[in-house]
């Protein structure tokens, strides 16, 4: 039960962080998710990962679809030689994902060495 609490208010932290402070707040609300709910080091990370990478896929497509693909395929095209706005949606989560992982991860070792 604690790994989907976890999940959820990682995401909404992370989401309310991002309105008002720069992009890596969303670091910030896993780090201090993965200290307050105590779990192993492994499922830190995993719950990090999956909160944010939902977060930024969803956000991101929502974006996509707002200003009907043009930004994404265009950036596409410059990072990866293709037009594909899925690839970037994907990207764009993975960045997050893997930045909410570890600082989950962190979150977590931090708590370990507390005690």
């Amino acid at each position: 039960m604690k790994f989907y609490i976890s999940i959820i208010l990682t995401a909404l932290l992370s989401f309310a962080f991002g309105m008002y402070m720069p992009w890596w707040s969303i670091a910030l609300a896993a780090f201090i998710i993965a200290v307050v709910i105590p779990q192993t080091p492994g499922k830190s990370f995993i719950t990090g990962f999956i909160a944010l990478f939902l977060l930024w896929g969803i956000l991101a497509f929502y974006i996509d679809v707002q200003n009907e693909h043009i930004l994404s395929q265009r950036v596409a095209e410059l990072i990866i030689k293709s037009k594909s706005s899925f690839v970037m949606i994907l990207l764009t989560a993975l960045i997050g994902a893997l930045v909410g992982g570890f600082a989950a991860l962190s979150g977590s070792y931090l708590r370990k060495t507390g005690k």
